[in-house]
């Protein structure tokens, strides 16, 4: 059958999209609904078509999933960034380990291979250390909240369930100064205005830093907003300027308003420095789960080299660098190898060297000099490994490769290409890093076959 825009539809949700949204499957045709969940028998009505698939608008359930539950929390958010929100926390682990496992069957061509069940979370709210959140405008009334998914519409919100309960308190401060001294909202279109976004990033103690996204230089009653800040325990303040058109919600500047320059958090017994654009794993709980999986699969000892890929600030170097002979950290970004370097002397570890660099340019360059490894971490963004980095690897020939992915598809193929050169997969260990959420993290064990 051929569907046309405006048809309605029946049918029951077999599955969700890498987004959240579910998969209704009728005459060969695929369709995905933002809000269904699997399980759900619904009616939707059709806005868009593709060649291959539509997507449409939930219209009504017409008889709820089995794991469909009420969860008894005050939810003012979006449930765009939440999608899996209404669904069994436990279905939601199971999915998310399927998906593992046929990614790497789909994509990797891998059907064999050890899959462990996903390890989530005892409480799975309020785990996000760093929240960015758009700032908007609705018939003059300043709105603050995530985006609607697939959308720039901004659900208004008091605060997330995602966020600690100290981010809930920053809104509110932030919404009364907006409203009591009229302060603009940017407008991307004619880039008038003041206030994008609200970055807020909190530690183990419940200490915040805030960061104000600008579309101009000037933020104005800025002392009055700090003095409003400094009631709560907020130790650091800054502004980002941010004058593009592009979706980015940071710009490249940034200017300390108040307060300390960095935010200090832990993983485990490591002290890490945060500034305002450092990457740091948002789920600091599963964080330490995940860093002891990669150890135990790196099976550490003192004549190790260790090569770690998208170092970052290094959290990952310094974790095991007590245990090996010597760590090198290939990162793109200067700013945090800066703040890598800062936090191994905070740790007082000396047998880490982290370089800044493309890891698709600088690691080839470095097996070139001879500088080897036996095994090797990598924790690279979502689009994956660059081609240059695999083939690198196949040249170092090291005995381990430990593989952290935040996207099970990229890290399917990623593997496939190691496999095809003599790699063998021994284990996969899916962690719950983002849970209501689709996205998956998991951390996978390969060994060299020579």
């Amino acid at each position: 059958m051929i569907y046309k825009i405006g048809d309605v539809v029946e049918g029951r949700i077999i599955d969700f999209t890498h987004e959240g949204n579910g998969v209704l499957k009728t005459d060969d045709f695929i369709i995905f609904v933002k809000e269904a969940l699997i399980g759900d028998k619904v009616k939707v009505k059709i806005d868009k078509v593709k060649k291959n698939y539509g997507v449409a608008t939930l219209v009504e359930i017409l008889e709820e999933s089995k794991d469909r539950i009420d969860e008894p929390i005050d939810l003012t958010e979006s449930r765009g960034g939440i999608p899996l929100i209404d669904y069994k926390y436990s279905e939601q682990l199971k999915w998310k380990t399927n998906k593992v496992k046929m990614d790497l069957k789909r994509i990797g061509g891998l059907k064999d291979v050890k899959v462990k069940d996903m390890i989530g979370m005892k409480t799975p709210f309020r785990y996000r250390n760093h929240t960015q959140i758009p700032v908007g405008q609705v018939k003059g009334k300043p709105i603050i909240g995530f985006y609607e998914k697939g959308s720039r519409y901004i659900i208004d919100m008091e605060g997330s369930i995602l966020q600690s309960k100290i981010g809930d308190r920053i809104i509110s401060i932030i919404r009364k100064w907006m409203k009591e001294y009229n302060i603009p909202i940017y407008n991307r279109r004619n880039r008038k205005g003041i206030l994008r976004h609200i970055g807020i990033r909190t530690n183990y103690k419940d200490e915040a830093m805030v960061i104000l996204v600008t579309g101009s230089n000037h933020l104005p009653y800025k002392s009055e907003l700090i003095q409003s800040l400094r009631e709560e325990n907020i130790i650091s303040i800054y502004q980002n300027i941010n004058k593009s058109r592009s979706s980015m919600t940071y710009g490249k500047k940034y200017k300390k308003l108040d307060g300390e320059d960095t935010l200090l958090d832990y993983i485990e017994d490591y002290k890490f420095k945060i500034s305002p654009n450092s990457f740091f794993q948002v789920n600091r709980r599963q964080a330490e789960i995940l860093y002891n999986k990669a150890k135990e699969y790196l099976d550490l000892n003192k004549e190790d080299i260790v090569y770690d890929l998208y170092s970052g600030i290094g959290t990952i170097s310094l974790c095991i660098a007590n245990q090996v002979k010597k760590v090198y950290g290939i990162e793109v970004v200067e700013e945090a190898t800066e703040d890598a370097e800062i936090n191994a002397k905070l740790n007082n570890v000396k047998n880490v060297e982290f370089i800044t660099g493309k890891a698709e340019e600088i690691f080839p360059e470095i097996i070139e000099k001879n500088r080897r490894a036996n095994k090797i971490i990598l924790d690279p963004p979502r689009k994956g490994v660059e081609k240059e980095v695999l083939e690198a690897i196949t040249e170092l020939e090291p005995d381990t490769v430990v593989y952290v992915s935040c996207n099970s598809s990229t890290m399917a193929r990623d593997v496939k290409d190691l496999v095809d050169k003599r790699y063998k997969v021994v284990e996969v260990q899916p962690v719950d890093m983002f849970p209501h959420t689709a996205h998956v993290e998991s951390i996978i064990l390969m060994t060299y076959c020579g």
